[in-house]
C-alpha cells in the first residue's frame, strides 16, 4: 500500500494549524512543512514530532520544494497577511508575485498531484494558479466558500437552536465581501428556515463580516480555515465525493464562465469531480453574476 503524503508551504497561522490539524486526526502518512523561514518550519516540525506518542505515526519534516514528490495534495496558505481592516482583495497584487515564484517551484517536482489553495484572495490566486500550472481544472482547488457556509450554517444554528450540522445553506461566490446567501434553498430537513428578513439580514451580515470581527480582536483566522481545509483534503484522499463549497472555474454557471468561484462541487479523489448548478432565484443570479463580475474586473487588472 502506497504512502500518502501532503505538503503545507506557507506555515504562518494557517498553515501550522492546518498541519496540527492533520496531525492530529492522522490522515495521512507523511506531513512536509515548506516556508520561507526555514527556522520555524523546522520549529514545528520538532514541536509535532514530540507529540507523536500521543497521536500516531505520521512522519513530519521540514523540507524544500524538492519534497513535493509525490504528493497527493500540495496546500498553500503562504502570503501576505490580511491587515486590519484590509480586504482581502487589497492582497491581490501582493500575492501574486509570491505566488509565481511558488508555483514555479513546485512543478520541478510535482505535476501529478492537486493543488489546494487557500491563500487569499483565493478564488483569484486559484484562477492564477490554473493559469500558470495548465493543470486540468479538477486538479486546482480553492478553499472557496466552504468556511463561509460554515459560519453561515453556525449562526443559523445558534438563532434556531439546531445542531449546525443540521442545517442546509449555503454561501456562494466569491469568499469576501461580493460573497451571496442562497436564502432560497436553506433548510431544515427539507422544511424553509423561520426567520424574518431582518434576522436574515444578520445572520449574513455577521458571516460575511467575520473574519473582519476576528482580525481585529487577534490578529488572524486560523482553527475554522484549518478544519475546512482538513475536510477536503479527507473528501479527496478517502475518494468520498462529497458535496463541498469549494472554489473551481465556472463554465457557463448561470451565464458565468472563466472565474473561480466558490459554489457546491462533488470532491473525490481526481480533485473536483463535477459542479453541482444550484437553482437560484433571478435575485441570487444577478447577485452571484455581479460577484464573478468583480473577481473578473480584478483579474484582467493584473495583465495590465
Amino acid at each position: 500500500m502506497s504512502k500518502t503524503k501532503i505538503v503545507v508551504i506557507g506555515v504562518g497561522a494557517v498553515g501550522a494549524t492546518t498541519a496540527y490539524t492533520l496531525l492530529l486526526r492522522e490522515r495521512v502518512d507523511e506531513l512536509v512543512l515548506i516556508d520561507v523561514n526555514k527556522d520555524k518550519a523546522r520549529g514545528d516540525a520538532i514541536d509535532m514530532n514530540h507529540g507523536l506518542p500521543f497521536v500516531g505515526k505520521t512522519k513530519v519534516w521540514a523540507g524544500d520544494y524538492e519534497d513535493c514528490r509525490g504528493a497527493s495534495i500540495i496546500i498553500i496558505t503562504a502570503g501576505a497577511a490580511q491587515r486590519p481592516g484590509e480586504t482581502r482583495v487589497d492582497l491581490l497584487k501582493r500575492n501574486a508575485a509570491i505566488f509565481e515564484n511558488i508555483i514555479d517551484a513546485v512543478l520541478q517536482h510535482n505535476d501529478d498531484g492537486i493543488l489546494l489553495i487557500a491563500s487569499n484572495p483565493v478564488d483569484i490566486m486559484s484562477y492564477f494558479t490554473w493559469r500558470k500550472t495548465q493543470w486540468p481544472v479538477e486538479r486546482i482547488i480553492g478553499s472557496g466558500t466552504l468556511l463561509d457556509s460554515a459560519r453561515f450554517r453556525y449562526l443559523i444554528g445558534e438563532e434556531l437552536g439546531i445542531d449546525p450540522r443540521s442545517i442546509h445553506a449555503h454561501i456562494i461566490g466569491e469568499h469576501g465581501d461580493s460573497e451571496l446567501p442562497v436564502w432560497s434553498l436553506a433548510n431544515v430537513a427539507g422544511t424553509s428556515i423561520p426567520l424574518g428578513e431582518e434576522k436574515k439580514e444578520r445572520i449574513f451580515a455577521n458571516t460575511r463580516d467575520a473574519a473582519y470581527e476576528i482580525i481585529s480582536a487577534k490578529g488572524a483566522t486560523y482553527y475554522a480555515i484549518a478544519l475546512a481545509l482538513d475536510r477536503i483534503c479527507t473528501a479527496i484522499l478517502r475518494d468520498e465525493g462529497a458535496v463541498l463549497n469549494v472554489s473551481t472555474l465556472l463554465k457557463d454557471y448561470h451565464g458565468i464562465s472563466d472565474v473561480y468561484l466558490g459554489v457546491p462541487c462533488v470532491v473525490d479523489r481526481s480533485g473536483v469531480r463535477e459542479v453541482l448548478k444550484l437553482s437560484l432565484s433571478e435575485r441570487e443570479q444577478r447577485q452571484l453574476r455581479m460577484s464573478a463580475e468583480k473577481l473578473q474586473d480584478l483579474i484582467r487588472s493584473m495583465n495590465e
